[in-house]
C-alpha cells in the first residue's frame, strides 16, 4: 500500500538482524508490532531515533498503546487501508499529522496482494494469508472484536488465489497459515467461494498444507470439515479455554457452552484436522480444582499442542474495563499468555494460582504424558488428504531429531516407543510423530526456561 515509486526494504527481526546500514539506507522506518514484541519495538525505535530516522508506527501494539511511545513521529493506527492513504497524502504535502486513526472498518476486498518479493522466504517454516477480519463472538478477554469488529469481512476467492500464486511462483511449497481469528466466522462465503477455489487450486499445483484458527462449532458441520480437508487444511487452532461451564459463562464464551467438548474435538480430528487449542486459568469462578480438571481434559482429548496461559486483560477488552473499575489491574499485559505472568489480580490466592499453573505445564509436557497424548490423538486422527512435500532439509532435520531427542534427550525412551507404536498402528503418521516429538521438546525447553 506504499507508493510504487518508493524503494522498499523489509527487515523482519524475528528471523534476521536490523543492521546499521539498513537505517542509513532509509528515509523512514515503518514499524508494525504485536503486543508481545513491545520491548523489541522500543529498542528499534530508539535505534531509529539515534540514526535521525523518522519513525511511522502501526499495528496492534501501537493501536492499543500509542500513548506509551513518545519518540514515534507518526502513528498510522487501526486498519491501514483507511489510515495510510491520508497520511501518505499529507506527507507528500509536508503537513503530516502525528496520529491517524479511524473507528471504521476497511473493505478488505480492496486490499492488495503483499509484496512477498521483499521477504526472504528461506527464513520461514510457514507463510501467512489473511482471508477474513472480525469475529461474530465477543469473548470478554479477547480484543479481536475491538480491533476488527464483530461482522466478519472476507476477501474474494480470487484475492486469496492471487496471494497463493504470488509466493508459489517464488518457489514456496511449504505450509500456509490462514491467520484469521476465526476462519468459519462467515461459513457461507467459506463454503460457497473460498474452499471450492482452494480445492481446484490444489489439484492444479503441487499440493500445499494449510492450517488456521476456528471456533468449536466447526464440529457441527461435517460438510464444512470435509471441504476443509479436501482443500488442504490439516490442523486448526481452537479456543477451548476451560472445561468449566461457570468459567465459560463468565467470559461470554457462549459458543463453547452446552457441548461435549471432548467429543467435539474427536469429531474434528476424525475429519483429518489436528486440533491445537488454547486454555486459560484464572477466571473468577475458578477454584483450585480447575488445574487438575484442565489436565484431565487435555489428556483425554488428545490435544497434543495445548497452549495454557494465565488470564490476562488486554487493553480495549470488556475484561480490562471491568477489572479496571474493580481496581484489579497490575499494569500492562506481556502479550505472551504462556509466560506465567498476568496483569490481573485473581480471586484465587496468587501463590496457589501460579503453582497450579506450573503443575499443569509440568504434567502435560512431561515426556510420559505428552507422548501418551500423541497416541490418543493418533487413534482418532484421519490421515489428511494433502501432505507437505518432501525436501532434502527434512533428512537433515531427522538426523538432528535422532541426536537431540533419540540419543541425548531425557525423553529418548518415550520417543523410540512412540516411533515403534506408530510403525505398527499408524505407519502413515510416522513423519507426524517425529514432528510432534520436536514440538514437545520445544515446549519443555520453553516452559523450563520461562515458567518452571
Amino acid at each position: 500500500m506504499l507508493p510504487p515509486e518508493w524503494s522498499k526494504r523489509l527487515v523482519d527481526v524475528n528471523v534476521t538482524r536490523l543492521k546499521d546500514e539498513d537505517l542509513l539506507w532509509a528515509d523512514y522506518a515503518f514499524i508494525s508490532s504485536m503486543v508481545i514484541q513491545r520491548t523489541s519495538a522500543q529498542q528499534i525505535i530508539r535505534r531509529c531515533k539515534e540514526a535521525n530516522l523518522k519513525v511511522v508506527a502501526g499495528g496492534p501494539l501501537f493501536t492499543s498503546e500509542h500513548e506509551q511511545f513518545e519518540h514515534v513521529d507518526h502513528f498510522v493506527l487501526n486498519e491501514a487501508e483507511l489510515t495510510l492513504p491520508p497520511f501518505l497524502e499529507d506527507l507528500n504535502n509536508n503537513c503530516a499529522r502525528r496520529i491517524y486513526t479511524t473507528s471504521q472498518f476497511a473493505d478488505i476486498q480492496e486490499t492488495p496482494t503483499p509484496l512477498w518479493e521483499l521477504a526472504d522466504l528461506r527464513q520461514y517454516a510457514s507463510m501467512s494469508i489473511q482471508y477474513s477480519r472480525g469475529c461474530p463472538y465477543h469473548c470478554e478477554f479477547c480484543n479481536v472484536t475491538s480491533l476488527f469488529g464483530r461482522r466478519p469481512r472476507t476477501k474474494t476467492a480470487e484475492q486469496i488465489i492471487a496471494e497463493l500464486d504470488s509466493f508459489y511462483r517464488m518457489g514456496w511449497r511449504g505450509p500456509v497459515f490462514f491467520v484469521d481469528d476465526n476462519l468459519i466466522g462467515s461459513k457461507k462465503n467459506l463454503k460457497e467461494e473460498l474452499l471450492p477455489a482452494l480445492i481446484t487450486w490444489q489439484k492444479e499445483h503441487v499440493p500445499i498444507p494449510f492450517n488456521t484458527e476456528a471456533s468449536i462449532n466447526l464440529a457441527d458441520d461435517d460438510d464444512l470439515m470435509r471441504m476443509m480437508s479436501e482443500a488442504g487444511f490439516d490442523a486448526v487452532f481452537i479456543g477451548i479455554e476451560t472445561p468449566d461451564t461457570d468459567g465459560l459463562a463468565e467470559c461470554n464464551k457462549k459458543q463453547n457452552k452446552n457441548r461435549n467438548l471432548i467429543e467435539d474435538v474427536r469429531r474434528i480430528q476424525r475429519a483429518g484436522l489436528q486440533v491445537q487449542a488454547g486454555f486459560i486459568v484464572g477466571f473468577d469462578s475458578d477454584t483450585p480444582s480447575i488445574f487438575q480438571r484442565q489436565i484431565d481434559f487435555i489428556q483425554k482429548s488428545g490435544i497434543v499442542s495445548a497452549m495454557i496461559g494465565l488470564l490476562q486483560a488486554p487493553a480495549g477488552t470488556k475484561l480490562y474495563e471491568r477489572l479496571k473499575q474493580e481496581g484489579r489491574l497490575l499494569g500492562q499485559m506481556s502479550g505472551d499468555n504462556v509466560d506465567g505472568t498476568t496483569n490481573i489480580i485473581p480471586t484465587m490466592d496468587m501463590d496457589t494460582f501460579q503453582e497450579g499453573y506450573k503443575n499443569i505445564l509440568r504434567y502435560i509436557y512431561s515426556p510420559e504424558n505428552y507422548y501418551q497424548r500423541i497416541k490418543t490423538f493418533f487413534r482418532e486422527y484421519k490421515m489428511p488428504k494433502v501432505k507437505a512435500q518432501f525436501e532434502f532439509s527434512h533428512i537433515l532435520a531427522l538426523f538432528r531429531v535422532i541426536y537431540h531427542i533419540g540419543i541425548m534427550g531425557n525423553e529418548r525412551t518415550q520417543f523410540w516407543k512412540l516411533l515403534l507404536w506408530t510403525s505398527f498402528h499408524r505407519r502413515e503418521l510416522l513423519s507426524l510423530s517425529v514432528t510432534l516429538a520436536i514440538y514437545g521438546h520445544h515446549f519443555r525447553k520453553i516452559s523450563e526456561l520461562h515458567v518452571l
